[in-house]
């Protein structure tokens, strides 16, 4: 009975985990570039409790870590100079104080110096590194393929890049991802950069409201399976007391 409990409280813990995730697919249902993150389980053999009848094969439920779907998000329409989004399945090059890092998150703005930056300050990369422009030159335009102009000269070219990998990202903070592998990923030629568009988030609302009710049914159904092991266990004892 020992093993029972254990086998469902391992199972409530990744419950609980996973109530946490879609939890925060919900919140960011409207997060500009937002990856919908999904949990992943495993099953994982270990010594059972000694019983009477022997020990039996015992399978404790563990998390394995979190899948993110980088499926397309939908596009809007923002009119704005500097807001971006990649038509395809490349990311932004972003130069933070901690490193280079990716994102889909196209809402970027012009610091006072010029340099093409995302909200929190970071500058964007471009083939030849930071992007810098001339509000005195007039207008932005900025092509499928990145290339920024101003008064009909190139200025720069905002540069997008493909992993063949993704599972190598590595959630950062806000929206950005970082490289964990040593390999550096590919200049993406077949993406196209929308000016004036942002991508939405991929977070099918219906979906994860359902799949939460889900978990949450699951999660009762464990307490009162472990309710029942624990007055199994008691009643043993109680019938064991009478007997001696």
């Amino acid at each position: 009975m020992d093993n029972t409990l254990y086998v469902s409280l391992s199972r409530q813990m990744t419950l609980r985990r996973e109530m946490d995730i879609i939890a925060n697919n919900i919140a960011n249902a409207d997060t500009t570039g937002f990856k919908v993150e999904n949990l992943m389980v495993r099953t994982e053999a270990a010594r059972p409790a000694h019983m009477a009848d022997g020990p039996n094969p015992v399978k404790f439920v563990l998390d394995d870590g979190v899948a993110r779907d980088f499926t397309q998000g939908s596009m809007r329409t923002t009119g704005a100079t500097f807001d971006l989004a990649i038509e395809g399945k490349g990311f932004f090059k972003v130069d933070t104080a901690e490193g280079d890092r990716f994102t889909r998150d196209g809402r970027f703005t012009l610091s006072p110096e010029g340099r093409l930056t995302t909200q929190d300050g970071d500058a964007v990369q471009g083939e030849g590194g930071e992007i810098i422009l001339d509000p005195a030159k007039g207008q932005v335009a900025i092509a499928q393929d990145g290339t920024v102009s101003q008064a009909g000269e190139k200025v720069g070219k905002v540069a997008v890049f493909l992993f063949d990998d993704r599972s190598v990202m590595a959630k950062d903070r806000g929206n950005l991802f970082k490289n964990t592998s040593n390999a550096e990923p590919n200049p993406d030629t077949a993406s196209r950069v929308r000016q004036g568009m942002l991508e939405g988030s991929n977070v099918n609302p219906i979906l994860q409201i359902t799949r939460m009710i889900e978990v949450s049914r699951a999660y009762e159904s464990v307490v009162k399976t472990m309710e029942n092991t624990a007055d199994l266990s008691r009643r043993a004892v109680e019938r064991l007391g009478r007997v001696a």
